[in-house]
């Protein structure tokens, strides 16, 4: 109607950075190597870019999405996506394996990566996630490590998949992205039940920042600290006592 403005999309927040390319979606979720027989958890699904391209190859999506808009716009699209209008940090996860393939809000990258890892019991397989360029690199090379870094590693590989131009998103972030991959370990480097001693184990290293064998803490690898806890373990000293006495 004449003289009536027309009414202008509401702004999306700053951290959400959509896919602008239906073939890097497919790209993307053709390098997950998702199969027929994969539940798959699309974190913040948005418009549904690559929840598209998951419905046509998994068995069956699990598509979270915060904005309710957003999220009645996805419902009823493929046979084979439940839709979720909710919180990922919340919500609940499947308590089958399951595989995460998701373009995730760069403000709650840290959140959703302690979600995710943190707790092994979780029955995630992999998860391809993109995120911001430089916590791709941070997170999927193997030094310098962190606490968080080493206690993944333990049940989890990290690697970076492939990076990702700002130009690829609208809005554009302010940096490229990548696709970090963290893949759960056919065998994991220390048994579920010891998690809390090995947290506490590398959280005192850490804290206390002496060298080993010339080595800092944050030069040592996911490996290279399990063996050291294993070792610890076999003398009995998990304690912080126990550990200095072993030449932390």
């Amino acid at each position: 109607m004449a003289g009536r403005r027309a009414q202008a999309r509401p702004p999306l927040p700053r951290s959400r950075h959509f896919l602008r390319s239906r073939s890097l979606a497919a790209a993307i979720v053709a390098g997950a190597d998702i199969s027929p027989r994969d539940l798959v958890v699309d974190i913040g699904a948005g418009s549904g870019r690559l929840t598209a391209e998951l419905a046509h190859v998994a068995r069956r999506v699990v598509a979270i999405e915060l904005d309710p808009r957003l999220a009645a716009g996805l419902r009823g699209r493929w046979p084979n996506v439940d839709v979720v209008a909710g919180d990922a940090l919340s919500v609940p996860f499947p308590d089958e394996p399951f595989r995460v393939v998701a373009n995730i809000p760069f403000a709650h990258t840290s959140a959703l990566l302690h979600r995710l890892l943190d707790d092994p019991r979780l029955p995630l397989a992999r998860a391809d996630l993109i995120v911001e360029w430089g916590v791709a690199v941070k997170r999927g090379l193997p030094v310098p490590s962190s606490v968080s870094g080493v206690l993944w590693g333990a049940f989890h590989e990290l690697r970076v998949e492939r990076r990702l131009p700002a130009a690829a998103f609208d809005p554009p972030p302010a940096c490229d992205a990548g696709v970090l991959v963290a893949t759960r370990r056919t065998r994991a480097l220390i048994a579920p039940g010891e998690l809390p001693a090995y947290r506490r184990f590398v959280a005192d290293a850490f804290r206390r920042g002496r060298r080993v064998g010339g080595a800092l803490p944050r030069d040592l690898d996911a490996h290279q600290w399990a063996e050291r806890y294993s070792r610890n373990a076999a003398t009995g000293s998990r304690t912080s006592a126990g550990a200095r006495r072993s030449g932390w």
